[in-house]
């Protein structure tokens, strides 16, 4: 039990805290002798700035949950590389054309951002053993230190960690190689892939230039309304209809689509798919920022209207009502950011079911070749603009004027010789002819 009598008398314990802050002090005085400032201030200022610091753990995943903050600032940092870093990591999946860089473990990466600095680590950690074909083998996570002075940490919360998402997301789209998918049973999830290299662009496409930019502002304001989608209650999809005859560009206006957004074009073959059941499957296995397009709807497939189905037919079939479903019913809300696209030559025979907004929201005609198409297939093939053959160009848009030609046809056409005047003279020649094709048949 405690008893001040046990205390030594008050006179020792005054002498002996004498005695220790002499010690200190002398401890204090030989230190300043025989330690150089400069290692002094050196210890001094590194335990005062260890003691300002704040980090921010962030790991690969919360369970079995990937962390996108993780995946963001692992792309984000492959761009702040520095010349003081000595490792990187480097790969390059077998169907993408470039190289994706991130940094490696135990490497600093130093960021600044608006006038503060901050120090990002790749670290891991074992946390224990798993099995697998091969044995038991250890398993690790991953994680970034971020660190910074902690009167900064409101700033790295609210606006830096954004700002690290929204740049990786950036970068993502610079790199992305875009992909075409097409229907495979044999895949993971009915799809398969190959890298999509059509050089389609808006600026090469044969189209008045209103209709070029109005779907150029469709699409952008499109891809910025997620929360907007989210408000109204609606699925973040969009639909286009392109009408019109073969040869019309239907099809490369999809690639100018894709090279535009960078998003992957998923080609729907509905002739090989069996029922309404693998549809779903195959729309569940698309990714967001994707478009999905189904061409010649009105003869892919021998679809029946809901009003002449037989309730009692093959349930294997697709179906109209498969098909809408598949378009805007409960399945279509599995996934974001999402186009769907239908081309056909033939708009008159589309059930009405299938051109109401929601399905179908823009109706896009493709139409024969217009003076301004023509501008920009001379441009593209020959290089050559109209103001240096302004007397061949008005001959050309005349014809163009009493003929219809598709663009594939006068693209075609540009591409059978290199000599400029004796194409377009050519060109011109094949324009009368088939002016006096069509007046033949027309009198007969």
């Amino acid at each position: 039990m405690f008893s001040y009598e046990s205390l030594p008398p008050p006179k020792t314990i005054l002498s002996a805290a004498a005695s220790l802050t002499a010690s200190a002090l002398l401890f204090k005085s030989i230190t300043a002798d025989l330690v150089p400032s400069g290692i002094h201030e050196y210890f001094s200022s590194s335990f005062k700035r260890l003691s300002s610091q704040f980090t921010i753990i962030v790991q690969e995943s919360d369970g079995l949950t990937p962390n996108h903050l993780f995946e963001a600032s692992n792309i984000y940092l492959g761009s702040k590389l520095s010349p003081s870093t000595t490792r990187i990591k480097v790969s390059k999946p077998e169907k993408d054309d470039e190289f994706t860089v991130t940094v490696d473990r135990n490497q600093p990466i130093f960021d600044v951002f608006q006038n503060f600095q901050c120090k990002w680590v790749l670290k891991s950690e074992k946390v224990g053993i798993r099995g697998d074909k091969n044995g038991n083998v250890p398993f690790e996570i991953r994680f970034f230190e971020l660190s910074f002075h902690k009167k900064y940490k409101d700033l790295v919360l609210k606006k830096y960690l954004r700002y690290v998402i929204k740049r990786a997301k950036e970068i993502k789209d610079e790199i992305k190689t875009v992909k075409l998918h097409t229907v495979d049973y044999n895949g993971p999830d009915y799809w398969g892939s190959v890298v999509l290299n059509h050089p389609a662009t808006f600026e090469t496409m044969a189209m008045e230039q209103d209709k070029k930019v109005e779907l150029m502002e469709d699409l952008d304001l499109f891809v910025t309304r997620k929360d907007y989608y989210r408000r109204v209650g609606k699925a973040w999809k969009r639909g286009y209809l392109f009408y019109g005859p073969p040869g019309t560009g239907k099809s490369s206006l999809v690639a100018a689509m894709a090279n535009y957004l960078k998003f992957d074009v998923y080609d729907l073959d509905l002739r090989e798919v069996q029922c309404n059941s693998d549809l779903r499957r195959l729309l569940i296995g698309t990714k967001n920022r994707s478009i999905i397009v189904i061409e010649d709807i009105d003869c892919n497939v021998g679809l029946q209207s809901r009003e002449s189905a037989d309730p009692n037919g093959d349930e294997d079939k697709i179906t109209l009502s498969g098909l809408l479903n598949f378009i805007d019913g409960l399945w279509s809300s599995c996934g974001d950011e999402r186009i769907v696209v239908f081309t056909t030559n033939h708009k008159e025979r589309l059930d009405a079911a299938l051109l109401r907004p929601g399905r179908m929201d823009v109706h896009l005609e493709m139409s024969y070749c217009t003076y301004g198409g023509f501008k920009t297939l001379a441009s593209t093939y020959l290089q050559v603009e109209e103001e240096e053959k302004l007397e061949v160009f008005c001959t050309i848009k005349e014809m163009l004027e009493k003929v219809k030609v598709t663009p594939a046809e006068i693209a075609g056409e540009l591409m059978k010789g290199v000599k400029v005047d004796i194409v377009l003279s050519n060109l011109i020649l094949w324009l009368q002819k088939k002016e006096a094709d069509a007046e033949h048949i027309t009198a007969n």
